[in-house]
């Protein structure tokens, strides 16, 4: 991936949410501003804007000056701290932002020619320059000329500085760019979280993140394991084998990485089925075996 630095901007007054906290409310269990942090881990440098508050990971912090002068000042303030010559910037309440889009906005920077800046799109059309890439001096460049042209960047909008870049678009992920203005957005946002098909996986990253965790490793094997040990000896097996397993990963040396675990859980797994062998009538593989 391309080398980057990542700017966040959680300022903004947050109006439709009655001037709550957004960047620190909670979705999965989650601060809205760590589930931003997650999504662009792989930064060089990440640059949050707005008031200091607790991160699951370390950030540099900047504030605009003057504090609620709007996006084009945070933005301005964040790119002051930038290193990388490619910088990715978000908006610090999008809950479903992931390291796939990030990724798309980098390559397709980095992949057409000229390019100065990658935006994703909604499914509406709309671009979104607070989910998108920027080459660094191209957007500092134009800041400086819409700072110099208004007399200040404070409560300019946004467009002014993405109609005088070349742009190349790119069409969002499901869900990618939906951001929490209001409280039925986060309504929505929690109950999505929780439905059959995302509650596992959202889970295992808050729990990853909770306890500074990086490894990734194939949920599907610890998850058969589990069913094996659980229907194959008794079900308080289930935990306390996938339990063993991370601790003998972590012994396996490297850091206890993903094949360490893979390993084990395929050494587990062949024990439980041999343990549920042996439980079955007139079977005797399984004491042959052992």
């Amino acid at each position: 991936m391309t080398a980057y630095d990542a700017i966040v901007l959680a300022g903004g007054a947050a109006k439709r949410l009655g001037g709550a906290d957004k960047p620190a409310l909670s979705v999965g269990g989650r601060a809205l501003l760590d589930r931003v942090l997650t999504a662009c881990r792989t930064a060089g440098r990440t640059v949050v804007v707005g008031g200091r508050r607790p991160t699951a990971r370390p950030v540099v912090w900047a504030r605009e000056d003057p504090p609620g002068g709007g996006p084009l000042a945070a933005l301005d303030a964040g790119v002051r701290q930038a290193r990388a010559d490619t910088v990715l910037v978000l908006s610090a309440d999008l809950p479903f932002l992931g390291e796939e889009t990030v990724a798309d906005l980098l390559h397709a920077l980095r992949r057409e020619a000229g390019a100065e800046a990658a935006l994703c799109v909604d499914p509406d059309g709309r671009d979104q320059p607070l989910v998108a890439a920027y080459r660094t001096e191209p957007l500092r460049r134009e800041l400086a000329l819409a700072a110099t042209e208004h007399g200040s960047l404070s409560g300019l909008p946004l467009r002014l500085l993405t109609q005088e870049l070349r742009i190349v678009r790119v069409a969002a992920r499901p869900l990618a760019s939906f951001d929490c203005d209001t409280w039925e957005d986060i309504a929505a946002a929690r109950a999505r979280i929780r439905e059959h098909g995302n509650v596992l996986d959202e889970w295992i990253t808050a729990v990853k993140d909770e306890l500074g965790i990086e490894i990734d490793v194939d949920t599907g094997v610890l998850l058969d394991l589990a069913r094996d040990a659980a229907h194959g000896v008794a079900r308080p097996a289930a935990p306390l084998t996938t339990f063993l397993v991370g601790y003998a990963a972590g012994l396996a040396g490297a850091g206890g990485g993903p094949e360490a675990v893979a390993d084990a859980a395929r050494k587990a797994a062949a024990l439980a089925n041999r343990w549920a062998a042996e439980s079955q009538p007139g079977d005797t593989k399984g004491t042959e075996a052992g």
